[in-house]
């Protein structure tokens, strides 16, 4: 390595290190396209396979991620006298490289690959088991993925919680202590609130009865994606067991939905949701295109964008003012005694429901806990696998008063656990929290918020995300980006405020 105190030692530093960057990149675009493609469009009898390969290729890149070359090159280039001469791009592209470096530097390659062949495998015994509802098919496979995600956990290493090494893969610099005291709080105040809502004498009816031809919900779905900014020649929908969104690049992100013909609201707003994230995606700086902040910065700003515009956007009455009339359309005599406020309160019908996907706004986040406080345990070997089915059952009767039929509708209902993705699940509820906090800053710099959803222009919000969030990538941290979105840190109380404003409108408080 050439000191870098010179300008030309330091420029070729520089662009080995994006070389380098933009090889990596290009390892993880393939293993996406991989991903998705077991997922999406492989035969069942070709999915073990891909497995394999998904294994060969994640172990080449870690190989790189960890290599000799490119320690090298991270520690010249997080000199503090060398960072003062990185523009923000380069700046950035380093710090992530290295936080990742720092981490899997200490992951023996045997278990990286034995973990990413495992949970490629582990996701096909996961549908079937759950096709079947046959939690033990499952248990053997999960039991060891606990065992490996433990093993990850202790090498990452911890100050005060195991938990607390695999937050900061999904949202770095969260812990445990932060996490507790934000859900402690938000799950008293929801509580309260449901307590209102389940007394109040004015309950929504439910607009969706009888059957809904599939091919229709899935014409609306791709009548609606696009006004709302998805760009279909840089993306596709297509069907899945558990809907996703997926990068290769700027040019091509794809998402994923499931349809029921006794259940298209789960398939509609499951479909919003998954263009939100996909929206992120399609407006990061193409400049970026090739390097590690090509993508949205964590999963809770991801989540943000989601969630505000399947919930603060898809579920508000100014969208429906708009939109019903297009949604009638499409299901001719389903509608026609409805009204667009009553669609609208039936839409936003607060009710313990099993299954997460397809929970209100109010009790989602208790879905969430839930999931937070078992996989918690299980990574602390405080839990065991074997005794998730009556755990799960237990607190959901305690935090939503309803006890699953079926594993397959409590338990088995998520892949998270099977693809061992500890640390993902409180990501969603921070999505939530963020989300409100940028609802609010909307709002302040446009009084007119809902006048231009009711007017369909949904494109100046989306113009606005793009150039306050989407456009950055990963070039500022989760708590940089919020802080310089919204002029604050991360603010609790602005979700609680927006549940209050909203439900007190739906249910006449």
């Amino acid at each position: 390595m050439p000191p870098v105190n010179r300008l030309e030692n330091l420029e070729a530093i520089v662009q080995q290190f994006k070389e380098l960057d933009e090889t990596m990149t290009h390892y993880s675009d393939m293993l996406s396209l991989a991903g998705w493609d077991q997922q999406v469009m492989a035969p069942p009898k070709g999915k073990s396979y891909f497995s394999k390969v998904r294994g060969t290729l994640s172990t080449e890149l870690f190989r790189l991620a960890t290599s000799d070359q490119i320690g090298e090159l991270l520690n010249a280039l997080s000199r503090p006298e060398v960072q003062q001469q990185l523009d923000a791009a380069t700046k950035a592209a380093v710090r992530e490289r290295k936080r990742s470096y720092d981490k899997d530097k200490k992951i023996p390659e045997k278990l990286h690959k034995d973990f990413t062949i495992h949970t490629a495998n582990a996701r096909t015994v996961w549908e079937e088991a759950r096709k079947e509802n046959h939690f033990e098919k499952f248990r053997p496979t999960l039991e060891r993925t606990v065992e490996l995600v433990r093993q990850y956990s202790e090498l990452y290493g911890y100050e005060k919680h195991p938990y607390d090494a695999l937050l900061d893969d999904y949202e770095p610099g969260l812990t445990v202590e932060q996490l507790d005291r934000i859900f402690g709080t938000l799950r008293e105040r929801t509580v309260q609130l449901l307590e209102r809502i389940r007394h109040s004498p004015q309950q929504p009816r439910h607009a969706f009865e009888g059957a809904f031809d599939v091919s229709q919900q899935e014409k609306f779905n791709l009548h609606i994606i696009p006004l709302l900014g998805y760009d279909l020649d840089a993306g596709r929908l297509d069907v899945t067991a558990h809907p996703f969104a997926i990068t290769m690049n700027v040019g091509d992100v794809r998402i994923t939905t499931r349809y029921f013909e006794n259940d298209p609201k789960g398939s509609l707003f499951a479909t919003i949701h998954e263009t939100g994230h996909a929206i992120y995606e399609q407006g990061v700086n193409a400049e970026y295109e090739g390097s590690v902040i090509s993508s949205g910065v964590s999963l809770g700003i991801h989540e943000s964008q989601s969630r505000f515009l399947e919930n603060m956007v898809g579920r508000s009455e100014a969208f429906w003012e708009r939109y019903f009339g297009d949604y009638k359309s499409f299901f001719p005599g389903k509608f026609e005694n409805l009204s667009v406020r009553d669609f609208y309160r039936s839409v936003n019908i607060v009710a313990p429901t099993f299954i997460r996907v397809e929970a209100d706004e109010v009790t989602y986040n208790l879905h969430i806990m839930i999931r937070y406080e078992l996989e918690k345990g299980l990574v602390a070997g405080e839990l065991e696998v074997k005794d998730l089915p009556r755990l799960w059952n237990e607190k959901m009767r305690e935090y939503l008063g309803v006890e699953p039929p079926t594993d397959t509708l409590g338990v088995l209902q998520d892949v998270h656990w099977a693809y061992g993705a500890f640390g993902y699940f409180p990501t969603y509820t921070l999505g939530n929290l963020y989300s409100a906090q940028i609802r609010k800053t909307i709002l302040k710099q446009f009084p007119d918020f809902y006048d231009i959803i009711r007017r369909g222009q949904f494109s100046v919000i989306r113009e606005w995300l793009r150039e306050n969030i989407h456009q950055h990538g990963s070039v500022y941290t989760p708590s940089e980006l919020i802080e310089r979105v919204t002029g604050e840190p991360l603010n609790p109380d602005y979700l609680v405020e927006y549940f209050e404003e909203k439900y007190s409108d739906v249910y006449g408080l």
